[in-house]
């Protein structure tokens, strides 16, 4: 039914944060005309999470219905190799599903990143 899954990020400087995306994480993309960059995203999954009707991002009264994690098998490995590129990350958090941090965006945004400690969809 469904051949994938497009993702958004809002910036303020989305120019910095694609070249972020682009040189930075080295991401895959393509572009689809006039420096829009369209980056290729590794497997993916989704899940459902309850959250409180005020704690929660909204746009014009509605509930907006995402966060953004990249996954990875080896946090410390992968914090390594992106502070070599001088990414800076927040302190890793210990969940109950996996080992959490966040990645700063040059826009001043964040990009999760997680290993899971659970079984992956990705791996069905």
């Amino acid at each position: 039914m469904f051949s994938g899954a497009h993702v958004l990020f809002f910036s303020r400087d989305a120019e910095a944060d694609r070249l972020f995306l682009r040189d930075t994480l080295g991401m895959p993309f393509v572009d689809a005309g006039h420096g829009w960059l369209i980056f290729q995203l590794p497997p993916s999954e989704t899940a459902v999470h309850p959250v409180e009707a005020e704690g929660t991002a909204r746009k014009d009264g509605e509930l907006l219905p995402a966060e953004v994690y990249l996954m990875c098998d080896d946090l410390e490995t992968t914090q390594e190799a992106l502070r070599a590129r001088g990414v800076e990350m927040a302190e890793v958090r210990e969940e109950r599903w996996g080992r959490v941090t966040r990645l700063r965006l040059p826009s001043g945004g964040a990009l999760g990143l997680y290993q899971p400690k659970h079984a992956t969809a990705y791996d069905l």
